[in-house]
């Protein structure tokens, strides 16, 4: 059997859930694997067949998605050049992670896709999200068409959804609380962070930020370039996280019982929806419209948190489940 799985290459969140899920697409096939995108810190270990541009949304230092270096970035005409680049009709199953390329090919070809992503979920009526009027609507649901769906979200909001594909490399981390707080928010300065965090001298913060090569410390906070093992170890001895409206990273979080609290991209309707449903769940979130972080960061130390979600390991049933019902 062949099989093609295609991975958003934006953010680190896909292509980390990839590196749990290669593995079990490897036990039922001969894989290929595709990455389109262009802003992803983390990679893969197996090789990748094709690596294309896509369309990649480029992380600003304000909060927000940069829309002219986006724009400027995406090329319709090297877009439909991939499409045509990549030869489906040999493939016995295709999954897709929130990929334009493949699922648009397939979707011009007339060939059967499957979606496996975080992204599949909006399908869901049932999925929080804000009653906001929002172009992101649209590009969540028309980004990268599949004719299946198998979606992940924080809880079981419908009967296609599961709870997050958590890494072994998280489940078998030694979890601990040294005090410090871990930071990810990569549509942010790390500049502008520091003089943030400054202002709460009583804790140590530890910054992973996309927009420095070099680490340095001032104060209480220490910034170093984004590096997946120095995270997870961070994350794991932490007292809390501090991060964007992703998916994966705040799963993680709550998967090791860490305190959480968001601050959703601006102009970023999946990451709102996220952070709609972490809200609904009691967990505190920083909106866009907050000019004023340094309240909610008070906050966010001084008070202890308490939650408790159970991620089953059951990815590999789920794999399993998407071969033997979708391939051809």
């Amino acid at each position: 059997m062949k099989i093609l799985y295609a991975i958003q290459g934006t953010g680190n969140g896909h292509v980390s859930r990839a590196r749990e899920i290669v593995p079990l697409l490897q036990q039922h096939g001969d894989l290929d694997i595709l990455i389109s995108g262009t802003q992803a810190d983390v990679k893969l270990a197996q090789e990748v067949k094709y690596q294309l541009h896509g369309f990649s949304f480029i992380f600003g230092k304000k909060g927000g998605v940069d829309h002219f270096k986006t724009w400027k970035n995406m090329n319709l005409f090297r877009f439909r050049k991939d499409m045509n680049a990549v030869s489906l009709k040999d493939y016995n199953l295709i999954i897709n992670d929130f990929e334009p390329v493949t699922a648009w090919a397939c979707k011009s070809q007339g060939i059967e896709s499957v979606s496996l992503s975080h992204q599949a979920s909006f399908k869901s009526k049932k999925v929080p999200r804000p009653r906001t009027i929002d172009w992101g609507k649209l590009i969540l649901s028309r980004y990268a068409p599949t004719t299946h769906h198998i979606g992940f979200h924080f809880q079981r909001y419908d009967d296609f959804i599961y709870t997050p594909v958590i890494r072994s490399e998280i489940r078998e981390l030694m979890t601990s609380n040294l005090g410090h707080y871990t930071v990810y928010l990569p549509a942010i300065d790390d500049k502008d962070l520091v003089k943030l965090l400054k202002q709460i001298p009583s804790v140590r913060w530890e910054v992973f930020s996309k927009h420095t090569k070099t680490s340095y410390a001032d104060g209480n906070v220490f910034v170093e370039p984004v590096n997946n093992i120095k995270f997870n170890q961070s994350m794991a001895s932490s007292t809390g996280l501090f991060t964007g409206g992703g998916f994966e990273g705040p799963a993680e979080a709550l998967f090791l019982g860490k305190k959480l609290l968001v601050a959703p991209m601006r102009f970023q309707y999946e990451q709102q929806c996220n952070a709609y449903a972490l809200k609904e769940l009691g967990l505190p979130v920083i909106w866009g419209s907050n000019r004023n972080w340094l309240p909610v960061l008070k906050d966010f130390v001084a008070n202890p948190q308490s939650h408790q979600f159970n991620f089953p390991d059951e990815t590999a049933e789920i794999v399993k489940n998407v071969v033997r019902k979708y391939a051809r």
